[in-house]
């Protein structure tokens, strides 16, 4: 069946209606604007603060920091058993606690 198109109709399908993609596209940059950039500089900060402390308290690579960071973060703001027996041996309990202290104090209850 051929079907003959006998009005000028380019301009019904010429140009996609890309409204619905621009309002989804404004509301992913304002979300960044407003709510992720904010709570990336804030994390930056406090993750400054803690390194800062960290630091103040004994001379640590920073990339021992980095690792002590992400195992407190990933075990409810403490060590782990395993990152204790492994990683941070030499820490005695008084240093471990004093370092899960100082995450607790810089972070507070938040998540990142």
């Amino acid at each position: 069946m051929n079907i003959e198109v006998l009005n000028d109709t380019g301009d019904f399908y010429r140009y996609f209606d890309a409204t619905l993609h621009a309002e989804f596209l404004f509301e992913c940059v304002q979300k960044t604007i407003e709510i992720d950039l904010p709570n990336e500089a804030r994390f930056l900060e406090q993750y400054d603060q803690f390194k800062t402390r960290v630091e103040a308290v004994e001379d640590m690579r920073a990339s021992t920091i980095d690792l002590m960071f992400n195992f407190v973060k990933q075990n409810n703001r403490k060590f782990s058993n395993r990152a204790r027996q492994n990683e941070f041996a030499m820490l005695s309990d008084n240093d471990a606690e004093k370092y899960e202290k100082l995450y607790q104090e810089t972070f507070g209850l938040e998540e990142y």
